[in-house]
């Protein structure tokens, strides 16, 4: 009868058990996703009530539906659109520049100890001058164009990935060598499936990392040098006093750089298990 009983209950509990167990893991799940949006939403609501209630000033900070308001008239009229699209091309040109050069470079200097003697000393030394830094030098070498655009982007890119690429290159482990070595693979065979692949996850958080750096860049140049853009729109409402199109401007230059992190995020983790 003991036995006829802790068959039939032991799995009960058990199964019980794991009910527990999941309806935990998804309550600490949607914790989880719901804990960075309360930062957000709290800095919200406080806008609203101090807009409402006159804590805040609305030559200091707009009220929401104000720039609510600018948001959608941006939108109708189609303005946002050939900003965005601006901007956006900008940056896909500039990053796409800096992410191919910087693998290349970081992959060289990852397989030529002699090159990285060569060359690191002085790339380090570059890169320690901020961007910006080299805007007035290539203002008066490229103009206030297009090319000046692509290029600070593009070195805002470029750094990280080149980094990433050459320690994604040196860590590689020894195992996986050896047994490149014993089957006898050429170095291009050892290079494209064996370092390269180890190499992955260590690139893909580089350019993400690169994509923060180069988009920061194109509003800040936008900023300085541009008749069109998002950053130039943050310009265009400092001069008109118009702070409601400052703050809308603002939030899509947040959005869309939030939106394109989590792409790139998705990306590397797919990445990740791609490479294990």
């Amino acid at each position: 009868m003991a036995n006829a009983l802790s068959r039939v209950l032991v799995p009960a509990a058990r199964r019980n058990a794991s009910v527990a167990r999941a309806s935990g893991g998804t309550a600490r799940s949607l914790g989880w996703a719901v804990l960075p949006w309360l930062l957000p939403l709290a800095c919200a609501l406080l806008w609203v009530l101090g807009s409402r209630l006159g804590w805040i000033s609305a030559q200091v900070l707009p009220p929401p539906s104000l720039v609510f308001d600018t948001l959608t008239a941006l939108i109708k009229s189609g303005e946002l659109w050939m900003h965005l699209g601006a901007s956006m091309s900008r940056a896909a040109v500039g990053f796409g520049g800096g992410v191919v050069l910087g693998i290349l470079l970081g992959g060289v200097l990852g397989l030529s100890r002699t090159v990285e003697a060569y060359v690191l000393p002085s790339f380090n030394a570059i890169v320690q001058v901020p961007v910006l830094g080299w805007l007035p030098f290539l203002m008066i070498v490229v103009g206030i164009g297009e090319p000046l655009k692509y290029l600070l982007i593009g070195h805002a890119a470029l750094v990280p990935v080149t980094l990433s690429t050459l320690q994604g290159f040196r860590s590689t482990p020894p195992e996986l060598r050896e047994v490149a070595a014993v089957y006898r693979y050429t170095r291009w065979q050892t290079i494209l499936r064996v370092v390269l692949p180890s190499s992955v996850p260590m690139i893909g958080t580089g350019i993400r990392l690169a994509f923060t750096k180069a988009w920061l860049t194109l509003v800040v140049v936008e900023l300085v040098a541009s008749s069109e853009g998002l950053g130039y729109l943050i310009v265009y409402g400092r001069q008109l006093f118009q702070l409601d199109l400052v703050l809308a401007s603002v939030l899509i230059v947040g959005a869309v750089g939030y939106v394109a992190d989590r792409l790139l995020t998705a990306l590397e983790r797919k990445l990740q298990r791609g490479a294990v």
